[in-house]
């Protein structure tokens, strides 16, 4: 079992960045995959970015790429996410989940565990 602990949210101006953070406890955090979702109010839990166990593959949605970087440190169980850019439509609750297989990466359903979420406010 992995549990996840997110950190690092905020609020900043557009155009802003910040580097979230997500903790894992277990020692089985390197052999999962592992994802960022954001939820906005009203609608429905989105895909941002996925990273593979090794990290050498990452994937981004269309929405975020070119300003947002996934990347992990399994020697420290940590998951990152730096955001650039920030935009007033990346104002979310930012979650963390990991993976036993990469098929599907991109949908939420296919995430064993998840974090409690960490709240990105961006202001115009």
């Amino acid at each position: 079992q992995v549990q996840l602990v997110e950190s690092g949210g905020g609020l900043v101006q557009t155009g802003g960045s910040l580097r979230l953070s997500c903790a894992a406890s277990g020692r089985t955090f390197s052999s999962n995959h592992m994802g960022w979702f954001r939820q906005a109010p009203g609608k429905g839990r989105e895909f941002v970015a996925a990273i593979s166990q090794t990290g050498r593959t990452t994937a981004y949605a269309d929405s975020v790429k070119g300003r947002f970087t996934i990347s992990r440190d399994n020697a420290k169980n940590t998951l990152l996410l730096q955001m650039n850019s920030l935009k007033a439509e990346d104002t979310a609750v930012y979650y963390c989940a990991a993976a036993q297989s990469w098929s599907g990466f991109t949908q939420d359903q296919r995430y064993d565990y998840w974090g409690q979420g960490t709240q990105v406010t961006v202001s115009p």
